[in-house]
């Protein structure tokens, strides 16, 4: 088997185990599993509503996911995503709210100014890696509270609503990356111009990682920094530039879905979906095509767990455990595949050894 069938054998075997394990706590509260799995599944392709609501919701974690992916494949931890999100929703949503420029200027500069202010937030950690040798999971934590208090002063103090010093001012219809006939023709879904943009950066991230220098020395960076470096390679400024590239795509996540999925933002919160980017970018195999797909599949538990719970009664919790249950086993399938390995080598010898001494 080769290594990509090796790959997605295991997204595959953990996805079908967090599955398994869903059913079993279905169980044990004393529902029916296939009717929730119906129901779920349902409840994600009964309308045309529906199935692009998945899409909707799946959009700004097909961008986190990149985000941690990216990283990974350079051989960094970016934990710091949801900051590098707030960040860019931030910036964004202030260049739609205070810049008076027309639609079609306004969208492309708000999307310059959450990859500007995502890279940024993504840089710091990355200097801080490649000239002190600060591990990126400490540095990015860090950052992601800087952040967090950062929106908590700065949008009731520049961009609060009217009535409300908790959240931003809702954005005007010409800042909205919502298009009026695309929700109309999918009656009223989620989905927006954020998909758009979710797609091109999957196919721009494959493009550098397989098909340029840049992205072959960032690989070889991730690989091996000694042997990179001894092949001539700036491991340094490699390392700072893959943080930047991984906070851009993470506060393009932050564009997509203030300005597209919720249309304004609120105090006291860090962005979930930076976090699930994780979940996501590790199903994916980091991928850029598996997270894509990673990405869809956990819009359809998110989007679909209320109905879910609405004709069954099995608590959308059920939805979140399953999610994080498939991350586990995602962890540990390589572990899991090394085990079988070790064993299935082991009876080989041992057969040989037994034909041999019958010999």
């Amino acid at each position: 088997m080769n290594k990509k069938n090796s790959v997605l054998v295991r997204s595959l075997l953990a996805t079908g185990l967090g599955l398994v394990a869903g059913a079993i706590m279905m169980l044990f509260i004393g529902a029916n599993p296939f009717e929730g799995y119906f129901y779920l599944v349902k409840g994600a392709f009964m309308s045309v509503e529906r199935t692009f609501n998945v899409v909707g919701t799946g959009t700004a974690l097909v961008l986190t996911g990149l985000s941690v992916a990216f990283a990974f494949k350079t051989g960094l931890f970016n934990i710091g995503a949801a900051g590098q999100m707030l960040i860019g929703g931030l910036c964004a949503s202030t260049v739609g709210l205070l810049v008076p420029l027309p639609r079609i200027a306004l969208l492309p500069t708000m999307f310059i100014a959450a990859a500007l202010g995502g890279g940024l937030w993504g840089a710091v950690p990355g200097v801080l890696k490649a000239k002190f040798n600060v591990h990126e999971v400490v540095a990015t934590i860090m950052m992601n509270w800087i952040a967090y208090w950062i929106a908590f002063y700065y949008i009731p103090t520049f961009i609060k609503a009217e009535f409300m010093t908790t959240e931003s001012a809702l954005l005007p219809a010409k800042a909205s990356l919502k298009i009026p006939w695309l929700t109309e023709l999918t009656n009223g879904s989620y989905i927006n111009l954020g998909i758009i943009i979710a797609i091109a950066m999957v196919i721009l991230i494959k493009f550098i990682l397989d098909k340029t220098t840049l992205g072959y020395e960032l690989k070889a960076v991730g690989y091996n920094r000694d042997a990179a470096q001894y092949a001539g390679i700036k491991v340094n400024k490699n390392i700072i530039l893959s943080m930047v590239i991984a906070g851009a795509l993470a506060g393009l996540a932050g564009f997509v879905y203030y300005c597209g999925y919720s249309q304004n933002m609120q105090i006291g919160k860090l962005p979930s979906l930076g976090f699930d980017g994780i979940a996501v970018a590790l199903l994916g195999a980091s991928s850029p095509w598996g997270v894509l797909a990673a990405a869809m599949f956990f819009g359809l538990l998110h989007s679909a767990k209320g109905f879910m719970n609405a004709i069954t009664g099995i608590p959308p919790q059920i939805s979140d455990t399953i999610i994080a249950i498939i991350i586990y086993f995602t962890a540990t399938s390589l572990f899991i595949e090394r085990l079988i390995k070790k064993v299935i080598a082991r009876r080989k010898e041992k057969a040989k050894d037994a034909k041999g001494g019958e010999d």
